[in-house]
């Protein structure tokens, strides 16, 4: 114990003063990072006691009457982080009362059902298993579902039918090859990718079961995964998996490489400007070191059931009648009042690559909107498109795009500039930050990234209502910053038809209160929700990177486009409905820039919109789409 002491120090050192931890350290605590936080300090706990019992009151504090764990200032509806409370619980010794409790709320919390035909159509895995959800009314997805069972058994109720067909689905939505990621294996034909932090969360749950073929599979592939790049959080999941999956062949030799890694990744982090002190991953940290003594993830197969009472499952509680009528009476007004100008102006810059001085033609084309978007004393948010990470793919806003956006902010003399992005796909957004190459942007200029997944949530109410959601949770970063630049890449979609600046900001919805990949916000419909998200903190600027862009099957698996472009206004619909016409698509048949326009949102006609620059004549290159999307062509207006 002695050997991690140092990093328990530290990780006392960032709990918040009202007890427990947030992801940030002046942030208030979450229910994951108090959890992971208080399994660490149990390693080593006589030192800690005011701090252990200080979060444990945190903890407490989100304890609801039906033993589940919710957020008292996040989505009632998240419940995921309930099975993270119960391990913890658990492993602490609680009272056989407040655990039994926990167990038979968890026991009741289940994902919907998706057994239609089109489902089957787009996905290979078993769509009658039924799991654990990241929010109540929601499918099932891997990690909540790896928690539960995990915590679960830990409580003694391995035998449970609703953990031995969590079992089931985690098997069944694991690769042939090994590895997971958040939920599907396929969809629509094409392969997936396995993550690395959910394979770990995976194969903790599935412990004891390495004869299954997937399993043994998984632990090979979290071998070699988690020994590729110095990521800490990657690192220490997989050290913490491989612990309790010793006896395959080749892991023993692989901890002791993975604990001179964490060491390393952790002793480079304080000479890396764009991270700040992290509580969730120092706890990781000093639970994947202390492994080797002692592992609080091992189940031993002889724990004893918890006793679990009769409770009724609260839901989460939605706005009364009147309540409904005074929000959609607000909604209507703020609509009712709100005037699109009489035209907008979209500037279309060529741009033969991305070595070009991208600040000076940024530089040019903002003389236009300065008037209406000044930058000086700002506190200012730039949002690119980071989705997932692959060497050989154009899937995210180049860097370089990014780079020029933070020159133009100082050089008008923003007072901050912070990057930010909350990725559907993926996590660990610090990953894709490094590679990805955004972070050498940001060590250069010295800016902050902010992950917008585990920022602060902040309730609002929802101005466009096509979701029937009566709020939405916006990160606090977006929700407060002066200026909010969204600069995403030019790309079509396989379901919103193209993903734009408006599509974009999908990344600034909490991943705590909407889960991963977000899907309920595809689920009430990809359109609605862009609409809905526009409507109620609508980005002040776009600049989109079509420099080289992605046509046929986006955001993910398309192919690159070089248009050479740089496009950029401060009316996002007009911005989105020009991207549209220089990729030959009919933005007056695209669902969401329509119903953005019935919303005034901004101007769709292309009458309306005053072309700077180049003009879309000059510049429309058609772009590949889905046989589903070709009623949308309009037809060249430039061979490529």
């Amino acid at each position: 114990m002695a050997d991690i002491r140092v990093y328990l120090d530290q990780l006392a050192a960032l709990a918040h003063a009202d007890g427990g931890w947030g992801y940030a350290p002046d942030q208030p605590a979450h229910l994951e990072p108090t959890c992971l936080g208080l399994l660490a300090l149990s390693l080593d706990a006589s030192p800690y006691q005011p701090v252990i019992e200080k979060a444990r009151q945190a903890l407490a504090r989100s304890l609801q009457p039906d033993g589940t764990y919710r957020l008292e200032r996040g989505r009632p509806e998240a419940v995921w982080p309930t099975a993270l409370a119960l391990f913890v619980e658990t492993v602490l010794g609680a009272s056989p009362e407040l655990t039994g409790r926990s167990a038979a709320a968890l026991l009741q919390v289940a994902g919907c059902q998706h057994d239609s035909r089109e489902a089957r159509e787009i996905h290979d895995i078993d769509l009658k298993l039924v799991g654990w959800p990241w929010a109540e009314g929601n499918f099932s997805w891997v990690e909540p579902t790896a928690w539960a069972c995990l915590a679960l058994r830990r409580a003694g109720h391995g035998e449970h039918p609703r953990v031995k067909e969590g079992v089931q689905l985690l098997l069944d939505r694991t690769f042939d090859q090994g590895g997971i990621n958040y939920g599907n294996r396929f969809i629509l034909g094409l392969p997936l990718e396995p993550v690395p932090g959910p394979t770990a969360l995976m194969l903790l749950a599935l412990q004891g079961l390495g004869h299954e073929p997937r399993v043994a599979h998984s632990v090979q592939y979290l071998r070699q995964a988690g020994l590729v790049g110095n990521d800490l959080e990657h690192l220490c999941w997989a050290r913490l998996a491989l612990t309790v999956h010793q006896d395959h062949s080749g892991v023993t030799d692989t901890l002791k490489l993975l604990d001179e890694q964490i060491i390393q990744a952790h002793a480079a982090r304080p000479e890396t400007p764009w991270l700040r002190p992290h509580p969730l991953r120092q706890a990781l940290t000093a639970l994947a070191l202390g492994a080797g003594s002692h592992c609080v993830f091992r189940l031993t197969g002889q724990e004893k059931p918890t006793p679990v009472p009769r409770v009724t499952l609260a839901k989460a509680k939605q706005p009364w009648f009147g309540e409904r009528l005074r929000l959609n009476f607000r909604s209507i007004l703020v609509e009712t009042l709100r005037e699109p100008q009489a035209e907008s102006a979209v500037h279309i810059a060529p741009v033969a690559d991305y070595n070009a001085n991208l600040a000076d033609v940024v530089q040019r084309q903002y003389e236009s909107f300065r008037a209406r978007v000044p930058l000086q004393n700002k506190r200012v948010v730039l949002k690119p498109n980071l989705v997932e990470y692959h060497r050989d793919k154009v899937i995210n806003t180049n860097p370089h795009v990014v780079a020029a956006a933070i020159e133009l902010c100082l050089r008008e003399g923003a007072r901050e500039v912070i990057v930010a992005e909350g990725p559907g796909h993926w996590r660990n957004v610090e990953y894709l930050v490094s590679a990805s190459g955004l972070g050498e942007v940001m060590r250069h200029y010295k800016v902050p990234f902010v992950d917008l997944n585990h920022d602060e949530p902040v309730k609002r109410i929802n101005l466009g209502r096509l979701t029937r959601m009566p709020y939405l949770y916006l990160s606090q970063t977006i929700a407060t910053a002066d200026v909010v630049i969204s600069l995403p890449k030019l790309k079509t979609h396989h379901w919103a038809v193209a993903t734009l600046s408006l599509k974009n900001l999908f990344g600034t919805m909490p991943g705590v209160c909407y889960g991963w990949p977000k899907n309920e916000l595809h689920w009430r419909g990809i359109d609605n929700s862009i609409v809905d998200i526009a409507a109620t903190r609508m980005p002040d600027l776009a600049i989109v990177d079509g420099i080289v862009g992605m046509e046929g099957d986006g955001p993910l698996n398309g192919t690159p486009k070089a248009s050479g472009v740089l496009v950029m206004g401060n009316d996002l619909l007009a911005v989105d409905a020009t991207c549209c016409r220089l990729m030959a698509l009919n933005p007056e048949k695209v669902a969401y820039l329509v119903m953005g326009a019935q919303k005034k949102l901004g101007l769709l006609a292309e009458a309306q919109i005053r072309q700077l620059g180049e003009t879309v004549t000059e510049r429309a290159l058609p772009y590949d789409t889905l046989p589903s999307h070709k009623e949308l062509w309009l037809g060249p207006r430039r061979s490529a």
